[in-house]
């Protein structure tokens, strides 16, 4: 069995690797260099990718920076501070991601003959992004039945596995925990220094999740606020 896994170097995506890896699948992790704000996860996912010996990791380079839009790929837009409690969409959705991103996992699934496209968006513990949601998901999954030669040809489906979408962070921690997988490795900072902010959303969700879970985080911050 192989399976593609969209690999940000982030604590869900390096969890959702380690579920992938514990299925017995051979891993195609890829990653992207969009030309984020927080770039110092492409080094983390390589990192990731070295843990599970990986033949190959893919890193894709594209520029979504031109597009903007996003706190995240347009340096006039500030990352802004974390609120756990937060019910709007914040400035740090970056506009189609998890849609682009797909499609290149589903080309290169389709290339390798994966049956499997692994992704770890959230629906409860997360910024709010609607291309973490289920209803996203199902609806790539009918375009995806309908997009490849494998699936038109020889009626065979590649499925987008998302073994984190109902699961809180502390849930995914303590999965992490369970599998071994190489959380002090990972980063969530959308700021991307060595160390942590510690106050942005993805920090704050992850400190929280850490510290529900029972354990200290073991990446660098600049504070620990969230905790």
């Amino acid at each position: 069995m192989k399976a593609v896994i969209l690999l940000s170097g982030g604590l869900d995506s390096t969890v959702c690797m380690a579920v992938a890896h514990s299925k017995g699948y051979e891993l195609y992790p890829i990653s992207f260099n969009y030309q984020q704000r927080h770039n110092r996860e492409i080094e983390c996912a390589k990192n990731v990718a070295d843990y599970y010996a990986v033949d190959k990791h893919l890193v894709i380079e594209t520029n979504l920076n031109d597009m903007g839009g996003s706190a995240l790929t347009d340096s006039q837009i500030a990352v802004p501070a974390g609120d756990v409690r937060r019910t709007d969409i914040p400035a740090t959705y970056v506009p189609a991601r998890n849609l682009i991103f797909l499609s290149y996992a589903l080309g290169l699934a389709e290339v390798v003959g994966a049956e499997s496209i692994f992704i770890g968006v959230n629906a409860l513990d997360y910024s709010g992004y609607p291309d973490c949601r289920p209803e996203f998901i199902s609806a790539f999954q009918q375009l995806a039945n309908y997009t490849t030669k494998a699936a038109v040809q020889n009626k065979s489906v590649i499925t987008v596995e998302t073994p984190l979408l109902y699961l809180t962070k502390k849930d995914i921690v303590l999965l992490g925990k369970k599998l071994s997988a190489p959380l002090a490795m990972t980063t969530s900072c959308y700021q991307g220094g060595d160390k942590a902010c510690g106050v942005c959303d993805s920090c704050l969700l992850r400190l929280k999740g850490f510290e529900e879970a029972g354990f200290s985080d073991p990446i660098p911050y600049l504070t620990r606020s969230g905790s």
